[in-house]
């Protein structure tokens, strides 16, 4: 089972005291989330001001950073509109990218989303399908790159536990009926994560967890950082061994 810490994601600076913004603090946050049991490092790159960004200049620093911090150890960045709100030049920046990551997350239910794939695809980053509605699953099984993902996270928003699990197995029957086997990723946010990631550990698919999904332990309490919360989701993944 893959445990992947999500760093930071759309979180403005200050929504928690030990959200890691700037490229020396990700990549701390990063080794430590890593001593305590992440295979994988999922960010979000920010630029000088805190806010998300895609362009090289802030991608290959953060990479360099994160390369020497955790090295061997797969990354995997974003591509969602909400680091770069237009599609047309979302997908100019991601062409322009030098440095490249191990992994980039694509959300299909946003404009835009089937082109990037392909780009990604065509410059051999690992593709990952951000699906978080039954629309999405469909878009997936329609795009023709099925194939060419590597993972399908299923990501479903709902505020209530049952109405996120629901979501969560209507796209399972989806990419089920549509023959799409990738590994499976499952997540929730807020107040979902932590019930979302216990149905993700007995369905066994690969899970994730950090500020990005959460600010709290699963006591409720506030997490003290990322690799709090990864230590937390580790004695999870154990309790179910």
């Amino acid at each position: 089972m893959r445990i992947v810490a999500c760093l930071n994601g759309d979180r403005r600076p200050g929504a928690h005291p030990a959200l890691p913004i700037s490229a020396d603090q990700v990549a701390e946050d990063a080794r430590a989330a890593v001593a305590s049991g992440a295979d994988e490092i999922h960010v979000h790159p920010r630029d000088k001001r805190g806010a998300e960004a895609l362009e090289p200049q802030v991608l290959t620093p953060l990479l360099e950073r994160l390369r020497a911090a955790v090295p061997d150890v797969p990354i995997s960045v974003t591509t969602a509109l909400s680091a770069e709100p237009d599609p047309w030049r979302r997908y100019d920046v991601v062409q322009r990218w030098g440095a490249l990551p191990d992994s980039a997350t694509v959300n299909l239910h946003e404009p835009g989303s089937v082109e990037v794939a392909r780009l990604l695809i065509d410059r051999r980053v690992l593709v990952e399908a951000g699906v978080w509605t039954v629309e999405a699953a469909r878009i997936l099984a329609a795009s023709g790159l099925a194939s060419e993902f590597t993972t399908v996270l299923i990501e479903p928003t709902q505020a209530t536990t049952e109405a996120a699990l629901d979501n969560a197995s209507a796209i399972t029957r989806i990419l089920d009926r549509a023959g799409i086997r990738l590994p499976r990723l499952l997540h929730g946010q807020d107040d979902t994560a932590w019930p979302v990631l216990d149905a993700a550990i007995e369905q066994g698919y690969d899970i994730r967890i950090g500020l990005e999904d959460t600010l709290r332990a699963p006591d409720g309490a506030e997490a003290a950082d990322n690799a709090d919360l990864v230590s937390h989701a580790v004695a999870r993944v154990a309790a179910t061994a």
